[in-house]
């Protein structure tokens, strides 16, 4: 490993450690939830996601992928969604007696994961061009994980939300 390549992990290290306690900090209080904006952050993403994999050099239109390479975009979207649906079951959303107002608090884990995520990636990059790695097809898996990781997450959020809700209003949706 170089200086060069010793410089670059230990900058990023700094800045996860960063952004983890940002977050964290951040992730401690209390947050309004709002069941009809869950949508946004997938949609959003799935958006950067097309255009990351199917309209980027090279793209899917000029070098169509083998089945292996759909393979591996399946296994990373799957994966991402086991893993968001269980990120998602640790934030904790509270409902509020009085006025079903609904909130939520995130957990540390949760960010864990996302950092993780960027790390296994980035090093997957760095490395993986010196072992022979596809370095498009671990970034487009990379975006096929996250896809899923962001839906699922919000998904559960959303079911467990709906669910705690129509508990607190008594079992009748208003």
């Amino acid at each position: 490993m170089s200086q060069a390549d010793i410089y670059r992990y230990a900058t990023m290290a700094a800045v996860f450690i960063v952004i983890f306690g940002l977050r964290a900090r951040r992730m401690s209080q209390l947050r309004p939830l709002k069941l009809e904006r869950l949508w946004i952050v997938p949609a959003i993403y799935l958006v950067i996601a097309v255009i990351n994999i199917f309209f980027r050099p090279p793209a899917f239109a000029f070098t169509p992928p083998t089945a292996s390479a759909w393979l591996a975009l399946a296994i990373a979207l799957v994966v991402g969604a086991a893993i968001g649906w269980q990120r998602g079951r640790m934030m904790q959303i509270h409902v509020d007696p009085e006025t079903h107002a609904l909130n939520q608090k995130g957990s540390p884990l949760a960010i864990l994961f996302l950092l993780a995520i960027i790390a296994v990636k980035m090093i997957a990059q760095g490395e993986g061009r010196a072992l022979g790695f596809d370095v498009a097809l671990v970034t487009d898996a990379a975006f096929a994980f996250g896809l899923g990781l962001f839906t699922m997450t919000r998904v559960e959020m959303y079911l467990r939300a709906k669910r705690m809700l129509e508990e607190a209003r008594g079992g009748r949706m208003a």
